[in-house]
């Protein structure tokens, strides 16, 4: 799962990212509003934690911004503030969840599985594209309902595309999301293709049809279409 965290206090947020990627997240961080607003727009997260109150800009902003762009991440506030007017403001706004500062690292972690379990896949249990069925909580993949042996990075690159359905995905959105933030600073991104050339042969040799379009110098789609 991949979150991004949007904090200022410079102890606090690495804190809250070595705890998180100890927990297996895929985490991404950013300490000013720029910044941030900047990666949400660049970006696609499964869940996002904003601090409200932020040295360039206040994080209540970033939630219109991803309210406008109809994004599909879960929200969770993080604030020093603990007046009602602040929650309501920010769960009307479309936040999920709201976390008072000072909080526990196993309370935010609790609070991220839950809001994940609530809104995972729009609450189905499976995923299904075409010959595909995809089982998040027990990361299995089907083809023609016989399973398909995935490493971990394959299995999340489909999970990527099969949630981004008949969606171009640039070769740089793909890498940051399965790979991470340093995927930003990399000269080139060719190793995705043999990534895409080894799912795409898996799912071939278990008569799955050719799905994973390229998109000569842009990146890749997932469609039925021919």
């Amino acid at each position: 799962m991949k979150i991004l965290l949007i904090e200022d206090e410079p102890d606090l947020l690495v804190t809250m990212q070595q705890y998180l990627e100890n927990e297996d997240y895929l985490v991404s961080t950013a300490s000013t509003f720029h910044m941030a607003s900047k990666k949400v727009n660049d970006y696609i997260y499964d869940c996002i934690v904003v601090d409200i109150t932020l040295p360039d800009g206040n994080g209540m902003s970033i939630i219109e911004q991803l309210k406008e762009a109809h994004s599909q991440a879960g929200i969770i506030i993080i604030s020093a503030k603990n007046s009602l007017d602040d929650k309501l403001s920010g769960l009307n706004l479309g936040a999920d969840d709201y976390l008072t500062k000072p909080f526990y690292l196993p309370e935010l972690n609790a609070r991220i599985r839950s809001l994940m379990r609530r809104r995972q896949h729009l609450g189905e249990s499976q995923l299904v594209f075409g010959e595909i069925t995809m089982f998040p909580n027990r990361k299995e993949v089907k083809v023609a309902n016989q399973p398909v042996d995935l490493t971990a990075k394959e299995y999340a690159l489909l999970l990527f595309m099969v949630t981004n359905k008949d969606r171009l995905l640039s070769k740089e959105v793909i890498a940051e999301h399965v790979w991470g933030d340093y995927m930003d600073n990399v000269d080139s991104h060719d190793f995705l293709y043999t990534h895409v050339r080894n799912l795409r042969k898996k799912m071939l040799a278990c008569g799955c049809p050719d799905y994973i379009k390229s998109r000569y110098g842009v990146g890749y789609v997932l469609t039925a279409d021919k």
